[in-house]
């Protein structure tokens, strides 16, 4: 029930308010509403609000390895309270360490090898990101995410205010885009598809990312490989004309060829998918294979080449 409607509360609107917000806050934390001076918190998201002005949470505490409190404390209004032997904002470090130096650091380097990714510094096998200024925007396993890289030089704010940040990419609104969220698109989500679908049916030949209906294509595909990927829609990668793929080499066909969008067209005198074999025989290529045939569909009944 109500704690006393208007004819009950001998507070004034003012005073009233005055004790549902702290200064220059919100009144009851824009999480209840204030009725005589009390804030009645309500639920608008997964989990609960408490707390005399609503400003406790029981689903906000930080995480580590997926955990809440690392599964080592409890939440306690947005704060981690730590078990015995552990520590932490996450509680995620313990307090003596069994593990050698090398070992630990052995536990903290990320994929390339660098410790806590040149953004923290390791602690028994678990990193501790550098955040100076109190605000988390360093986080991560390995210190690999920095949110920091999603704050708009102008505005100030994460993403220009038009989409969502997570791990130092911004993840734009629909109608949006650039690094940071700060263009505005002023066609159709359908006339950026359409735009954007490669002659195979696929979004930039899934070589690329469609922004406003223009494919950026990708420098690096995701085996690592460094690739010569062009075209409207991404549907030319010159890797194809290369025996061997180095990204420095400019061997393209053989030497023998010309490549035009993956394909190598071959000079003449010289024959093959990559233009790597001589063409000593008289014989075209058709007709070298009709030869093959013979009275089997398969070249050389499947057995040879």
């Amino acid at each position: 029930s109500s704690l006393g409607g208007p004819s009950l509360c001998r507070l004034s609107r003012t005073e009233s308010e005055l004790r549902c917000r702290v200064p220059g806050g919100k009144l009851c934390n824009d999480r209840g509403r204030c009725e005589c001076g009390v804030c009645i918190c309500q639920v608008t998201e997964s989990g609960k609000y408490y707390g005399p002005l609503c400003e406790c949470q029981d689903w906000v505490c930080e995480t580590y390895d997926g955990k809440i409190c690392a599964g080592h404390g409890k939440c306690d209004c947005g704060k981690c309270k730590c078990d015995e032997g552990w520590y932490g904002e996450a509680c995620q470090y313990p307090t003596t360490c069994n593990l050698t130096r090398r070992k630990s650091n052995e536990m903290c380097k990320n994929s390339q090898d660098i410790i806590c990714s040149g953004a923290g510094t390791c602690q028994c096998g678990r990193c501790k990101c550098a955040n100076s200024e109190g605000n988390g925007l360093v986080y991560g396993k390995f210190c690999e995410c920095d949110d920091r890289e999603c704050i708009d030089d102008e505005t100030g704010e994460f993403c220009t205010g038009h989409g969502k940040c997570y791990c130092g990419n911004c993840y734009c609104e629909a109608g949006w885009h650039g690094d940071k969220c700060e263009f505005q698109c002023d066609i159709t989500p359908w006339e950026i598809k359409k735009r954007c679908t490669s002659p195979d049916g696929k979004i930039c030949s899934n070589r690329g990312t469609c922004v406003c209906g223009e494919c950026t294509c990708h420098d690096v595909d995701p085996t690592g490989d460094w690739g010569d990927i062009h075209g409207d829609t991404c549907e030319c990668d010159e890797r194809n004309c290369k025996a061997v793929y180095d990204r420095y080499s400019d061997d393209f066909c053989s030497g023998h060829g010309q490549c035009n969008c993956g394909r190598c067209d071959c000079k003449e005198g010289w024959t093959g998918e990559k233009c790597e074999h001589p063409r000593s025989c008289p014989l075209s290529v058709e007709e070298s294979a009709i030869k093959c045939q013979g009275n089997s569909n398969l070249l050389c009944s499947g057995r040879g080449k």
